[in-house]
């Protein structure tokens, strides 16, 4: 009844691939999403690209995608938009020696609403379609608070405006929380993003934490309704992967900066031990969603 398929992003294990993919065997899981590995961004693994191959290969696991930062970027630099386009045509390059056709990207840092620089950034936009497109490759589109795509809704009609096949959308349900237009994940993000989607992030956490703000928490231990919205990826028989993004640390606190530009071996530590707890959470909420649903 269950046709999703379950993989963790690479550093919220380890940055040492082997424990990694160790990690996923353990837990059955059938992928693993790549984003930083051992210290490296995705855009500069392709030199290692047979070693990430063999290592997964021997535990039985695919590449479901590559996490780039593409346009995590200034809208107004264009030194840094030169750059963006060389990480998009090596996530490209990484992705087919990996095989997989899907690379996560974003809508450049957040300076005000979509609408008002909404001519711009679909300028900017060009480039990259003409990319992707001659590639035969997926560019997922993440709702991320810090960029200018901050809900599902926004995503939504961002992709309807770049009008291409080749764009798709990645849906995290946590970064919701994180929300300035305050969107509630589930049902209102699915049911904006969900025809759009070809990958999923799972991560958690509250509107407002001890200080007021919103902070991360185990899976399953924060304001998504998680268990809905599993209810409805199986009743909607949802294909594609679903990675968990962990998110948080049982012993320390994330910055501001790694929970946004996430990556390297200060985020991994202790990304281990949170990510057992948040996978056997997870698998939880999935068991208890797949008793629900066939009722």
């Amino acid at each position: 009844m269950i046709k999703f398929k379950l993989s963790v992003i690479s550093d919220e294990v380890s940055q040492d691939l082997e424990r990694v993919a160790a990690f996923a065997r353990r837990h059955s899981l059938e992928g693993v999403e790549i984003r930083t590995v051992w210290n490296t961004p995705p855009q500069d693994l392709i030199p290692r690209a047979d070693e990430i191959k063999r290592i997964l290969s021997k535990y039985d696991l695919k590449v479901c995608c590559i996490a780039s930062p593409f346009f995590k970027a200034d809208l107004d630099s264009e030194k840094e938009y030169r750059k963006h386009i060389e990480i998009l045509e090596k996530c490209i390059d990484l992705a087919k020696k990996l095989d997989t056709d899907k690379i996560r990207g974003f809508a450049f840092w957040r300076k005000g609403n979509l609408k008002d620089y909404e001519d711009k950034i679909l300028e900017k936009f060009q480039k990259p379609l003409e990319i992707i497109e001659k590639e035969g490759v997926y560019l997922a589109l993440e709702n991320e608070p810090a960029t200018f795509l901050v809900n599902a809704k926004t995503v939504a009609y961002f992709i309807e405006k770049l009008s291409s096949k080749y764009v798709k959308a990645v849906w995290d349900p946590g970064n919701d929380i994180w929300d300035p237009e305050g969107e509630i994940p589930y049902p209102d993000g699915y049911n904006a993003i969900k025809k759009y989607m070809i990958h999923m992030h799972v991560k958690d956490g509250v509107k407002k934490g001890p200080e007021g703000k919103p902070e991360p928490r185990p899976i399953g231990e924060g304001d998504v309704d998680y268990l809905n919205q599993f209810i409805a990826l199986i009743k909607d028989e949802y294909s594609g992967y679903i990675s968990l993004e962990t998110h948080w640390r049982p012993k320390k606190k994330l910055s501001e900066e790694e929970l946004v530009k996430p990556g390297g071996a200060a985020f991994s530590e202790m990304g281990e031990e949170a990510s057992e707890i948040c996978i056997n959470n997870l698998k939880k909420i999935i068991e208890d969603a797949l008793k629900r649903a066939r009722e």
